[in-house]
C-alpha cells in the first residue's frame, strides 16, 4: 500500500469483519515519529492465530490464500525503524474482554517513511460502510493539536438519521477537512 491511511482501512475493516461495535482509531504524531493503533471490541484471535498473523500465506479469507495487509504494513514500519504490534484477546477466552489492537510506529524522518495519506476519506468510508459501528477517531498531532470524531455523539444529535446519509458523510469530511485546516495555523 503506498498510503497509511489505507494500512487503517483495511485493519478497521477487519474490526468490522471480527464483529466489533467499537473501533477506536488513534493516530500520534511528534515531529519524529509517527504511531497509529486500531482497537475494536470484535471476536479477536486465538493463539495459533495470533501467532501465524504476520505470515503472508496467513489469511481468513476463502477467496485467496494469501493476506499481505499485515505483513507489508510490518515491512513498512520495520524499514523506517519502527515496530508493528498485535494484541489480541479471543471471545471464547475472555468473554467479557475481548477484541484486538493493532500498533505501528515509523519514524518520520526515514527516506522510506511512507505518507499518512488521506485520513478523512478512510474515516468517511468507514462510517458510511458501518454506519452502525461506534467510531471514535484522534489524531493527535505535534504542538498539543488534535483532530477529533466520535459517531455516538453524532448519534446522539442526529437521532434517527443515518450515518451513511450522503449528507451526513460529506458533513463529516468537512467537520474533518475544518479541524485539519484550523489546527495547520
Amino acid at each position: 500500500m503506498k498510503e497509511l491511511s489505507l494500512n487503517i482501512l483495511d485493519i478497521a475493516e477487519n474490526s468490522v469483519k471480527a464483529g466489533a461495535s467499537h473501533i477506536r482509531i488513534t493516530l500520534c504524531e511528534t515531529p519524529e515519529l509517527f504511531e497509529f493503533s486500531v482497537a475494536d471490541d470484535g471476536c479477536g484471535m486465538d493463539k495459533a492465530l495470533l501467532e501465524r498473523v504476520m505470515d503472508p500465506f496467513c489469511t481468513s479469507r476463502t477467496t485467496r490464500k494469501v493476506g499481505m495487509g499485515i505483513p507489508l504494513l510490518k515491512l513498512a514500519a520495520e524499514q523506517t525503524g519502527g515496530t508493528v504490534s498485535i494484541v489480541s484477546r479471543c471471545e471464547a477466552e475472555y468473554p467479557k474482554d475481548h477484541g484486538t489492537v493493532v500498533t505501528a510506529n515509523f519514524h518520520k524522518n526515514h527516506i522510506d517513511f511512507m505518507p499518512v495519506g488521506d485520513m478523512i476519506s478512510t474515516v468517511a468510508t468507514l462510517i458510511q460502510g458501518s454506519p452502525d459501528i461506534d467510531f471514535l477517531f484522534l489524531h493527535r498531532l505535534p504542538g498539543d493539536r488534535e483532530v477529533r470524531l466520535d459517531t455516538k455523539e453524532l448519534r446522539e444529535i442526529l437521532g434517527d438519521v443515518s450515518l451513511s446519509n450522503t449528507e451526513v458523510i460529506m458533513w463529516i469530511k468537512e467537520y474533518l477537512s475544518d479541524q485539519y485546516n484550523d489546527r495547520k495555523n
